[in-house]
Order: C-alpha cells, then structure tokens, then sequence
C-alpha cells in the first residue's frame, strides 16, 4: 500500500455509523473508499502472513518431530485438514457475532488474536503448540467472512461486483509475495517468517483500532446471538431461505472445490509431466497469482457496468472450464502455459456472483451469509486435497481404470465447473424485471422467484 493512500485514510474522521446510502455520493464515497482500502489491506496482510510461513511450516514440524519425512508428511497433512475445519466451523460463528455485535470489533479482535497466535507459533518448543496454534490461527482467519460483510454493508449494490473483486485481488498479492518472503526470511531463521507475521498481524489490528469505522449500525444488527444458526449446519438452514442464494452458494462450492486440483496437483503434475524445475513451478505461480489478482481488480471493474453480473458469471465460468481442459489435456507445456489466461479469466465469475448473493439477504444477516459461504469453501478445503491428489495417484499408476491421464484432476475440476456453471444459468436466468427477492418461506409456488431482482440483466 502506498503512502498516498495510508495517509489518506488516517486523515479521515472515525465512523461510529454506516453512512446512508441516499446521501450524496461525492460525501460518502471518501469514507467508503478508506474503508474499502482498509478491508484490502486487512486481507492482503492477512494472506501475506499466511503466505510467509507455507515455506517453513512443513520444515519446523519435522524439526520438532525429528527430522523424519514421512512424519512431517503426515503431520503438514495434519495441519492443513485441522486449519480448514477451523474455518468450517467457526466462520458463521464470527459472521453471526458480527451481525448481533458489528463488523469492526469481530476484525478487530480477530487480527490482534492472529497476531498473538504467530508469537505463540514462533515460540512453540513441541509439537501440540504448534498444532494448538495452527487451530487457533484457522479460527481467527475465519474474520474473511466479516470482512466481506463489511464490504456488503458500506457499498451500493450496483458496486459491489468491483469491491468484491479487490478483495480477490488482495488475496493474489498476498499470495505472491508471502510465500518468496517466507523462503527468504525462513533460509535466514526457520522462526524468523513467524515473527514477521505476528508484526504484520499487530501493525494491522494498531492501524485499524484508530482508523476502522463500523459499517454496521445498531439499529440495523440481529436483536440477538443464535446458536441454531451460529454453526455450519445451522447456516445453511439460512442459505436455504433464499432459493437464488442456495443455488449461487452451490456455485461458489464447486468453484472452491474445483480450484484445490491446483493445489493438490500443480507442483507434482507438472515435474511428471513437464519436468519442471521447482523455479518453473515457482514463476508460473506467480503468475497465476498477479493476472488472478489483475482479473479482479482491473478487468471485473470495467465490464461489469457492461455486462451485468449474470453475463460476468457464465462467461468466467466458460473461459475457467477452457484454462483447466487445457492443464487436463495439454501433451506439452507450452500448451499448458496457455491455458494459464483462461484459468484467470475464471475470476470474473467470482465478484459478480458474491454481489448477487448479497443483494438477496437483509443486511442483519449479511454476516451469516458469509460466514456460511465461508464454511462452504472450508469444507471444500477438507474433502478437495485428498479427492483430486488420490485421483492423479491413480491414474498415472498401473491401476488406471480407463488408461494413462495424468490431468485427471483438472479434467474433474472443469466437469465441476460446468455444473457449476449450470446452476448459475438456471437461478441467475432473466425473466420479468421489477420483483423483489423474497425468503423462500414466503414464496408460495415454484422453488424459484418467477420475478427476480431488477439487477439481472
């Protein structure tokens, strides 16, 4: 972030109250935009902290155990599954505290949590430490709910799609940088990237103690805090009151579930099949990482007014289906390489559904919608790793059931895409503009809203 705009959102008044949104633009939009980049930030230092220890975690827990591979093996596998399950649960847990108690202090409390649990993983002299931390990490990384929440409760509906796309775009930068840092700092002290991510996690939880506004008014919170809805299972029952949000959160599980084939497969698939040196491995990377995270900020940004969020949706859905049929088929590597601009087209798709979604929901449950949206994509995280690294053993073992395919895994990932993008075609589909989404409990009839909102083109 530069010092323009750090500057820029210091200098403005604390928010106590989310601004109306029938004020003039050219009054809120300034306060909007620093809480925006605020969030941005949020998130990218969030992944950036994340992104540093990936490198040295696995080296630190055979440190701990050791220095037996297999071990470590199993333990990072451990590590990942505990983390995920972390976020399953605790996500609409958060989402719903930040609907019933607003959006700043669950942020807030969730970032100063993260920044004392990477001391306490720095620190950790035995393995049940670190393995504590890990959970207490997945629990305060469940804060990205919240934080799409905000985004919902201080932007227009028309605006959300791009807002939603900078976050995406947050996640890539951390994800570009974090990991390099971390192999650097880790090569210096295997603590050293645990430490910086504490630092990083506090500065963060400083900055937005005196800077953060709430975005969302008492008088617009849950009268209460649920239990039956505060949990995985509950918040479905949620996500289940509003049929196009059901359909739309399908969506973003198949989208979630389809994206682990890349991080189960890509390193391993490409040095079998390519030979690729990890430095190859590294680069392409990255550039996934910086034309995503482009895709999002830039591209969504200036076609959504163009063409609608539902367009936005199907045709990021189609070109992300071409990008993993050209990693699943492609017999060489340049061939592979090319479907690397179709892969990250895929990100269109992403903002514009996450918009719709949030248009369905009353603003008091903004949070538990996210929050169920969160838990949706951590158990795609727990089930996704195991599903497509078994499948690509498989098939380049003796015992393929239809021949050698070493893409297998990708070619699953774009059969779930394109049932994914049936589900948007069929709950996004335009009909007779002007109706209003209601809860599924009040539709008498047909299981889908005969008239759904003006934003559908």
């Amino acid at each position: 972030m530069s010092r323009r705009h750090a500057s820029a959102i210091v200098q403005l008044p604390l928010l106590r109250h989310a601004p109306n949104m029938d004020q003039s633009p050219s009054v809120i939009a300034p306060r909007h935009r620093a809480a925006i980049t605020f969030i941005f930030v949020t998130v990218m230092i969030d992944m950036l902290a994340f992104g540093i220890i990936i490198p040295v975690l696995p080296n630190l827990i055979m440190q701990l155990i050791g220095g037996s591979f297999a071990k470590a093996a199993v333990w990072a596998g451990m590590f990942m599954t505990l983390f995920m399950a972390m976020q399953f649960v605790f996500s609409p847990v958060q989402g719903a505290l930040s609907d019933r108690y607003g959006r700043r202090r669950v942020i807030l409390i969730s970032s100063f949590g993260l920044g004392v649990d990477f001391v306490v993983m720095a620190l950790a002299p035995s393995l049940w430490l670190l393995f504590v931390g890990r959970a207490i990490s997945g629990i305060c990384a469940a804060s990205f709910s919240t934080a799409n929440a905000y985004i919902a409760d201080i932007t227009p509906k028309e605006k959300r799609a791009a807002a939603f796309g900078t976050l995406g775009a947050a996640f890539g930068v951390g994800f570009i940088i974090g990991p390099a840092l971390g192999g650097f700092l880790g090569h210096l002290w295997i603590r050293l990237p645990f430490w910086t991510a504490a630092v990083l996690s506090l500065i963060n939880f400083a900055y937005g103690f005196f800077v953060l506004p709430e975005s969302l008014p008492k008088e617009r919170r849950s009268t209460r805090f649920d239990w039956r809805h505060a949990n995985p299972f509950g918040a479905v029952v949620l996500l289940r009151r509003y049929p196009q949000v059901l359909g739309l959160a399908s969506v973003f599980f198949l989208i979630n579930l389809a994206q682990f084939s890349l991080n189960s497969t890509y390193v391993l698939y490409t040095e079998y099949r390519y030979g690729w040196a990890s430095q190859i491995v590294g680069f392409t990377l990255s550039l996934v990482g910086l034309c995503s995270g482009l895709v999002q900020a830039v591209l969504v940004r200036r076609l959504m007014p163009a063409l609608g969020e539902r367009k936005l949706i199907l045709i990021g859905l189609a070109l992300c289906i071409v990008g993993y049929a050209f990693f699943g088929f492609a017999n060489s590597s340049w061939l592979f390489v090319l479907g690397i601009p179709f892969l990250c087209l895929g990100g269109l798709s992403g903002p514009p559904a996450q918009a719709l979604v949030t248009q369905q929901v009353d603003p008091h449950e903004q949070g538990r919608l996210q929050g169920a949206l969160t838990s949706l994509a951590s158990l795609a995280g727990i089930f996704g790793p195991a599903l497509f690294a078994n499948l690509f053993a498989l098939f380049i073992s003796d015992h393929a059931p239809v021949g050698h395919l070493p893409g297998v895994a990708f070619v699953l990932a774009a059969a779930l895409l394109l049932a994914a993008a049936l589900i948007a075609a069929r709950v996004t589909r335009p009909v007779a503009a002007g109706a209003q989404s209601v809860p599924a409990d009040t539709i008498p009839a047909h299981p889908f809203p005969q008239h759904p909102p003006e934003q559908f083109p």
